[in-house]
């Protein structure tokens, strides 16, 4: 007997840094609300897309 989700009808988000969709993970399974990044490096990378880079002479 088949366990778990069909990864046809995983839920799905856009990363907020790189714009590109993800799928649900298991280890998201009791925080997906709260998920907003589809990676660490887009998470570590919010900071520099808020603000803009400070111009070199």
């Amino acid at each position: 007997m088949p366990r778990g989700v069909k990864k046809a009808n995983l839920p799905e988000k856009t990363c907020q840094t790189c714009g590109k969709p993800f799928t649900w993970r298991k280890k998201w399974e009791k925080v997906w609300d709260e998920v907003r990044y589809c990676s660490d490096r887009c998470r570590a990378g919010k900071s520099s897309q808020d603000q803009p880079s400070p111009r070199r002479p």
